[in-house]
């Protein structure tokens, strides 16, 4: 008995910080692209599995609107965890309001919006449909990423952006930084140069272009703006570039990555993210000053690291 508890406890600990994943695959239309997102839920659920993260799939009710919000709500707890959601399917925009096909009725991004208001855990929104472009700005909010197929609403053919992404979830090839596990930043990097790919090879004027947000102003940084894992063109007025906290989402980890409690592993997310933007402004610090700043900061995660 006293072996099995053992096991138990020692399971649990390799599991802390598991995300949950909420799946939603809307309406098909028809017939090939209801395999064709299928397939793409089939490799997110493929990917919780080998993370041992908690999925769950909604699509091909009557009415999904309900166990969309249903599931939502559930998730808007204080857990330190991550949620995400992925919405698998089409979309449309009526020149105001931009919408999720689902069986039912349609989710706008206003009701979206509403619904993640609540929510304190971090969030990541991942959004493969056509013109999800002003989902971006909708869902925008801090501690939240929110990935779009498309860049606005105009662009409505279908997208294929979904499917790169699913497959670069789980793919070790897209670990860019080659730290041992592939993050959300650099499989929407690997997704989106394969988009552009396509089109490329296809001959033709590419229809959607995917953008990511991850600090809260909504609007969104492309993926031909990084090199590597860091945004380096800079926007004309000056706005703060995307990328450092898609970095730290991870749904594969590492052993090290599912042993660390999650609220240690927000501490230490937290510090980087101090780091990394003290570094950015650099340039317009005095070099007494810069140091001053850092030097707490470096400090402080060490002591966290010796803490693990």
């Amino acid at each position: 008995m006293l072996k099995l508890v053992m096991l138990l406890l020692l399971w649990a600990a390799s599991c802390f910080g598991s995300a949950s994943v909420l799946i939603v695959v809307g309406a098909p239309g028809e017939e090939e692209f209801g395999k064709m997102f299928d397939d793409w839920a089939q490799q997110w659920k493929d990917a919780c599995n080998k993370a041992g993260a908690k999925a769950t799939l909604v699509g091909g009710a009557t009415n999904d609107f309900d166990l969309v919000h249903t599931n939502v709500s559930q998730a808007a707890t204080n857990a330190t965890d991550e949620f995400w959601l992925v919405l698998i399917g089409h979309g449309t925009f009526d020149g105001k309001e931009a919408k999720f096909n689902l069986r039912g009725p349609d989710l706008s991004a206003t009701e979206l919006g509403d619904w993640l208001k609540p929510f304190r855990r971090p969030v990541a929104i991942i959004d493969c449909s056509s013109s999800s472009g002003p989902f971006l700005a909708k869902l925008s909010a801090t501690n939240r990423v929110v990935i779009t197929a498309t860049r606005s609403g105009h662009e409505q053919n279908f997208a294929r952006f979904g499917g790169f992404l699913s497959k670069a979830m789980g793919d070790a090839q897209a670990d860019l930084d080659k730290d041992g596990q592939t993050s959300l930043l650099e499989a929407y990097l690997i997704a989106s140069r394969e988009v552009a790919d396509f089109y490329k090879a296809e001959g033709r004027l590419a229809t959607e272009h995917p953008l990511l947000d991850d600090n809260g102003d909504g609007l969104g940084t492309p993926a031909d703006w990084f090199r590597g894992i860091r945004a380096t063109k800079r926007a004309r007025d000056g706005a703060a570039l995307d990328g450092l906290r898609a970095h730290q989402f991870h749904l594969v980890r590492t052993a090290a990555e599912q042993k660390m409690a999650p609220d240690l592993r927000a501490r230490r997310d937290s510090l980087e993210l101090q780091i990394a933007r003290l570094r950015e402004n650099k340039p317009g610090l005095p070099e007494e000053e810069y140091y001053r700043m850092l030097e707490p900061l470096l400090l402080e995660l060490a002591k966290l690291y010796q803490e693990r």
